[in-house]
């Protein structure tokens, strides 16, 4: 059975599977295609609605079947919040959720960091990856209870008007899809009541660049990051218990290729934001950069200054799509610096880049950085446990680049890594690509001859 930590993944077996988080807590789950959203009432598992198309919840146990999931369906978010609405979770056991296959096989088990002021919790997903489905635990923790969920999944809220005392009957917890939340549930796109998104499109239509959308996980890891700065006091890519800005993206369930941020402190209104963002040369590259498809903005006041802060995310989704064409594009870069030094190109080994993407999502996974895993593995173990049978290996790491040119450039301006780049000796590569950890970037090359 696999112990999982925030932000790992395991790939699971085909047919139906369990899900359970016993103790003082309810489950529930919402069904969303890529774009995060549900798509209908349907999508809504919880105690009120047990049974949909693919998913059943009985008590503390959720049984999903991906193959029987609605048409479209890409991602399934568990939620845990207390039975008892009024309890905050730091007042409760840390909940562990246990996953088995149809057989009643262990699979995994999860236990997130005991929440503290949250009433409700992002637990762990399961995701389409090509033909094939896997889980992903997050640990996410909302303060604003259910319904703070349900609108950055796209719930549209409706707050249920309070019943005649009167006229008032049976359990507690029926006739409402969740406590002061209406059952209707929407699809439609995320608002821009703050006429941001209008801004960064207009500026972007400008500039050249395809427009993006607002995605609300990506508003929410900003919502939490700015609320912290403000608490601290200070601008930074990491909180004050160390968590980064890209971890709580990859916490939301948003798995990104490309990332991006703004951490801001002083403008008074979303069209200052970005009026200081287009003035200024970094932050201005960021908001027009071509390849991102998502943002999403939040802001908090510190109280002791009443200065204004900022955080506004940006990202592409990793897709299988995606992933190939980094790995290939690092390969090209490479082989373009060999070619100069009169060399003949790099192969691309299959066994050599499982490998390669093992350890950037390990080391994601692990919150490590290192050619030693905290294992004790090293790179010719890891190679050989990919099933690879060549005598010589060497590895590259790098973390924090943004794209493939940058992490090519950064090896190449580094003697040890130029050297493996440079090595006649090696044949074949191997690339990963991870998303996440405290640099937001993981890369590793691996060589082989």
């Amino acid at each position: 059975m696999n112990e999982l930590v925030p932000g790992g993944n395991l790939p699971l077996p085909g047919g139906a599977m369990t899900l359970r988080v016993p103790g003082p807590f309810d489950v529930s789950a919402l069904i969303t295609d890529e774009s995060g959203k549900v798509g209908g009432d349907a999508d809504f598992v919880f105690y009120n609605q047990p049974t949909v198309t693919g998913a059943r919840l009985q008590g503390d146990t959720l049984t999903v079947d991906p193959a029987r999931l609605r048409a479209g369906a890409a991602r399934v978010t568990v939620v845990v919040s207390p039975a008892d609405p009024g309890t905050p979770l730091g007042r409760l056991p840390a909940p562990t959720l246990h996953v088995a296959d149809a057989g009643s096989r262990p699979l995994a088990r999860f236990t997130p960091a005991r929440p503290q002021r949250e009433t409700v919790l992002l637990l762990a997903e399961l995701y389409r990856r090509g033909t094939g489905w896997k889980l992903r635990a997050l640990g996410q923790g909302y303060a604003d209870g259910l319904a703070g969920i349900a609108r950055d999944f796209g719930v549209d809220i409706v707050e249920d008007t309070a019943p005649d005392p009167a006229s008032a009957s049976g359990p507690a917890r029926t006739g409402g899809a969740v406590p002061g939340v209406g059952a209707h549930l929407g699809g439609s796109p995320a608002a821009d009541p703050t006429g941001f998104l209008a801004l960064v499109n207009s500026a972007r239509a400008q500039a050249g660049s395809p427009p993006v959308a607002l995605d609300p996980r990506l508003a929410s890891a900003a919502q939490a990051h700015v609320a912290d700065m403000a608490a601290a006091g200070h601008l930074s890519t990491e909180s004050r218990d160390a968590t980064s800005v890209y971890q709580r993206v990859i916490r939301t369930g948003y798995a990104y290729i490309s990332v991006g941020e703004h951490l801001v402190s002083g403008p008074r209104t979303p069209a200052e934001f970005v009026e200081y963002c287009l003035h200024t040369e970094q932050a201005r590259r960021t908001l027009l950069e071509r390849v991102f498809t998502h943002t999403g903005l939040a802001q908090a006041v510190d109280p002791r200054s009443g200065d204004i802060y900022w955080t506004a995310l940006w990202a592409r989704p990793l897709t299988e799509r995606d992933l190939a064409g980094t790995a290939d594009k690092v390969v090209e870069l490479t082989n373009a610096e060999r070619a100069g030094a009169g060399l003949r190109p790099l192969a691309v080994d299959p066994l050599l880049a499982a490998a390669a993407q093992a350890h950037s999502t390990d080391m994601v996974a692990r919150a490590f950085y290192s050619h030693t895993s905290p294992d004790g593995s090293q790179p010719w173990d890891r190679a050989a446990a990919a099933g690879s049978r060549r005598r010589t290996i060497g590895e590259n790491i790098a973390c924090g680049q943004r794209s493939p040119a940058e992490v090519v450039e950064g090896w190449m301006n580094s003697p040890g890594h130029r050297a493996n780049i440079l090595k006649p000796d090696f044949t074949h590569i191997g690339i990963g690509f991870t998303g996440g950890g405290q640099m937001g970037t993981y890369w590793t090359q691996l060589f082989g001859a």
